[in-house]
């Protein structure tokens, strides 16, 4: 699942620097770039100028993800329902496969209720396989594959001793200024406090000056924020450590599927939200939370019914599993699929591949986040994307989704590429759902996507009649290009602009891509 945090101490410095300096409005997601100081998606001046006398139809947007909170008080108005299937009867009454699925379906989960949360990433998948083969040498085996084998095995060595070597750090860190904060006596604190604290053991001093190193680089005064951040990138590195690449962990029996069968179909539950909904729930917000209801945040998208499909646990998301999600969004009436997801490692891309072309047949539009590792995807491998192994060229209908600021810059994270990324969207600090009936601000392409993925909802609310390959032209066709440069995503001063690093050449704009859908006939 796309993440922020980065494996090294500079990028997980940056992410709390970020996450406190930042001071948008929580829906600067939401303003005019043509009337507000923040690069928003001009939404709000759709619905104010453009939509008030329009009555818009009802759009299914499938949100493939690690689960949703189908009952958060500000989404629960606008959950997809299987209006065909009578809801525990244990009966598939709709005769599409799946039993009781009323408002999406579980494909990592098994008969019994339980599910999968962590898994590991693909890499560690693919360097499992191909060392039991040949993890005692060659042997006969296929020379291009043994070398393979030895550029996987190199990869993923490299990849589990930086994750071991920044998790010791995390968790040094953490347990200083845990103790750091005990020795002070005070708890909150505030920066005078720290600055009359002088411990005399050095591992105590220490968290003294990483604490002070953000007082003098944000003035922040919310220590608890950046202890936060710091317990936070513990966590997910000892989920790197101990399930992402754990060679001796392997969940998927607990789906109970014949995993060699891509086809099957039928396998997982319904229990959409599975053990942890953040992720998919906050990205449903974005796409569609109830708009002017009074409650923590509006929704980019209006007449919209989202549909929970999970299949993206804490590790990467399988192919198989990406394959039938899709499959089950196409059948089942969605017309958008948004996909916050991706990985370096593909598995068996034809499955993808296939129920991609699928979807297409379908006019389904897909919007797929480009990733977060400040990578030109022109040159880096990352999956799924559009492209067919097959050499039968590029799905149509998909929209592959790179994040910008609030002051109209790309996201620092954020993948990039003049031919394989289509269009920038929000993804900095957006405040949106999470289970529980709270909200949260997360910032990734993962958040950018359901941005992008949210304006092309109203779109085909208000002109029902355009194609999915229409309303990508639409969106691509309409967006706003800040003027000046911006420093080039995963470099230090190298300074670029959208043209260069995306299809489109800027940010998805809203109130154009309406003004431009109205005169398509």
């Amino acid at each position: 699942m796309s993440k922020i945090l980065k494996a090294s101490f500079l990028s997980f410095i940056f992410s709390i620097q970020f996450c406190i300096a930042q001071q948008a409005p929580l829906n600067w997601f939401l303003l005019d770039p043509a009337i507000d100081s923040y690069k928003g998606t001009a939404t709000n001046s759709c619905y104010d100028k453009l939509l008030q006398e329009k009555v818009g139809v009802q759009v299914i947007v499938a949100v493939i993800d690690g689960g949703v909170d189908i009952f958060h008080p500000d989404l629960i108005k606008n959950i997809w329902t299987n209006e065909k299937e009578i809801p525990g009867n244990g009966i598939d009454d709709d005769k599409n496969g799946f039993v009781d699925d009323v408002h999406g379906w579980d494909f990592i989960g098994g008969k019994d209720g339980n599910d999968v949360n962590q898994d590991n990433y693909e890499l560690t998948r693919v360097y499992r396989d191909l060392k039991k083969k040949y993890g005692a040498g060659i042997n006969g085996g296929d020379p291009k594959e043994y070398e393979y084998f030895l550029k996987i095995q190199s990869e993923f060595n490299e990849r589990i001793d930086d994750g071991k070597k920044n998790l010791d750090f995390f968790t040094n860190l953490c347990n200083s200024v845990d103790d750091m904060v005990k020795d002070l006596g005070k708890n909150p604190f505030t920066s005078e406090d720290l600055k009359n604290y002088n411990p005399t053991d050095n591992k105590l001093m220490m968290a003294k000056i990483f604490l002070n190193a953000y007082v003098q680089q944000t003035g922040t005064q919310d220590y608890q924020s950046v202890i936060n951040e710091m317990n936070e990138g513990k966590k997910q590195y000892e989920s790197m450590v101990n399930y992402g690449y754990n060679l001796d962990f392997d969940p998927r029996n607990v789906v109970g599927d014949n995993y060699s069968d891509v086809n099957e179909k039928g396998y997982g539950n319904n229990e959409v939200q599975g053990p942890d909904g953040l992720h998919g729930t906050h990205v449903s917000g974005i796409i569609g939370a109830v708009r002017n209801n009074n409650l923590g945040m509006d929704g980019v998208g209006t007449n919209v019914k989202i549909m929970a499909i999970r299949c993206v646990p804490d590790g990467d998301e399988r192919d198989k599993d990406v394959a039938n999600a899709i499959r089950y969004a196409a059948d089942n009436g969605a017309k958008i699929i948004n996909m916050s997801f991706g990985k370096s490692f593909g598995y068996n891309k034809t499955a993808v591949d296939e129920a991609v072309k699928y979807a297409v047949s379908k006019d389904v539009l897909i919007v797929h986040a480009a990733g977060n590792d400040g990578k030109n995807n022109d040159k880096s491998d990352n999956f799924p994307n559009d492209k067919f192994d097959d050499g039968s060229g590029y799905a149509a209908t998909w929209i592959e989704v790179g994040a910008s600021g609030p002051d109209g810059g790309a996201a620092p994270f954020s993948n990039y590429g003049k031919l394989g990324v289509d269009i920038f969207s929000p993804g900095m600090e957006i405040y949106s759902t999470i289970p529980d009936g709270k909200y949260i601000n997360e910032q990734g392409t993962s958040m950018a996507s359901p941005v992008c993925a949210g304006v092309a909802a109203i779109i085909r609310s208000y002109y029902p009649n355009l194609k999915a390959v229409q309303v990508k032209q639409v969106l691509l066709s309409s967006v706003y290009k800040p003027s000046g440069k911006f420093i080039l995503p995963g470099s230090d001063k190298k300074k670029t602009k959208y043209r260069k690093i995306c299809v489109s050449g800027g940010i998805v704009n809203a109130y154009n891509a309406l003004q431009i859908a109205a005169t398509i006939k």
